[in-house]
């Protein structure tokens, strides 16, 4: 069986940060497809069209097991894996728990340039959405979170959820074909936005959590279908995350 070279460019080897960075690679490779769901993947190969040694290779790789984005297979290699059920549940309420109080901490940070990088990002959303540009959009919500996140100064936080959205996203664009549209999306992010800028830390936190769980309900039923577990997706958000 021929094994599938993913196309991704090759890394400058002279940062000392070279896992980070190869983290970021097949981040990328993931969100956009270049990596796919369930093909199987050589870690020397993945190196090689990287252009650096395996040991960064496989120790980003096992960054991203942490959370099941991948899983190895030993003496062949690696796959990446579409979250089922169960585990996106799981995702979610991780989310809830730490990006309700990252934006909480986000509106008492704020700050005039804080405010302008949110303002930018938020209006790229818009012009995404109106030009339905669905890859565009979904790389300026992922902005807009890590915006949040860094107002919240929490570096461990950050790295967390963005390593969960990677997985949350391997499913999200479904929903956005199927349950709703750009729009829709771009709306739940406006409360939070302007919570956040108006430095109104119980609203910004509220607005997180209703974005953050209607996100999630439409995510899992989409995952339900699509695996056709048999999971009831109330049941599992209620024994899961509420």
């Amino acid at each position: 069986m021929t094994v599938p070279t993913p196309a991704l460019q090759p890394l400058d080897t002279r940062r000392v940060t070279l896992t980070d960075r190869t983290l970021n690679a097949v981040r990328e490779g993931i969100r956009t497809g270049t990596l796919i769901p369930g093909e199987l993947y050589s870690v020397y190969r993945l190196a090689e069209e990287l252009g650096v040694s395996r040991s960064p290779v496989r120790d980003a790789l096992l960054r991203l097991a942490e959370t099941g984005i991948v899983n190895f297979e030993r003496n062949k290699g690696f796959r990446v894996v579409l979250p089922g059920p169960k585990e996106l549940a799981e995702m979610i309420a991780v989310r809830i728990s730490l990006e309700v109080p990252a934006a909480r901490r986000a509106a008492h940070n704020i700050g005039l340039d804080k405010e302008n990088k949110l303002r930018t990002v938020y209006e790229a959303m818009e012009e995404a959405a109106k030009n339905r540009d669905e890859p565009k959009f979904m790389d300026e919500d992922q902005k807009l979170h890590g915006v949040i996140l860094k107002l919240a100064a929490n570096s461990y936080v950050e790295r967390v959820i963005d390593t969960l959205r990677d997985a949350t996203r391997l499913v999200g664009s479904s929903t956005i074909k199927g349950s709703r549209d750009l729009n829709a999306v771009l709306v739940e992010h406006r409360p939070i936005v302007e919570a956040v800028l108006a430095g109104d830390a119980v609203e910004a936190g509220r607005a997180m959590d209703t974005h953050l769980r209607k996100t999630g309900r439409v995510l899992l039923a989409d995952a339900v279908k699509r695996t056709e577990t048999g999971h009831d997706p109330n049941e599992l958000w209620e024994r899961l995350i509420d």
